[in-house]
């Protein structure tokens, strides 16, 4: 069973979430009223099918490479870089290599 993440105690964001063949896992940091941050493990090839959200989300790529279209725009990203996926706007995410993300979503 996956520990928690302890709130006030540190942690490696891209050793929280592991891979797994071709799958995409997730994991929940936080969530709020407000917004929550969530950790995505992608296995290469694997994605999440063009959609669209009611409020703004960013994400911070933390391992390998995605391909994130936002409105019909492909964006290649690597480890470090992150996008502010807008709200509304229909955007798909595809691993170009196995990556891991870290996507925050703010309600407001």
């Amino acid at each position: 069973m996956e520990q928690s993440i302890e709130k006030g105690e540190k942690f490696i964001a891209a050793d929280a979430v592991a891979y797994s063949t071709q799958a995409v896992i997730s994991r929940q940091v936080m969530k709020g009223e407000n917004g929550n941050i969530t950790l995505f493990a992608f296995d290469k090839g694997e994605g999440l099918s063009e959609h669209t959200t009611p409020f703004d989300a960013m994400a911070l790529i933390l391992d390998g490479k995605a391909g994130i279209t936002i409105g019909g725009k492909l964006n290649i990203l690597k480890a470090g870089e992150a996008i502010i996926m807008p709200a509304n706007i229909p955007h798909a995410l595809n691993a170009i290599e196995r990556y891991k993300m870290m996507l925050v979503m703010i309600r407001g």
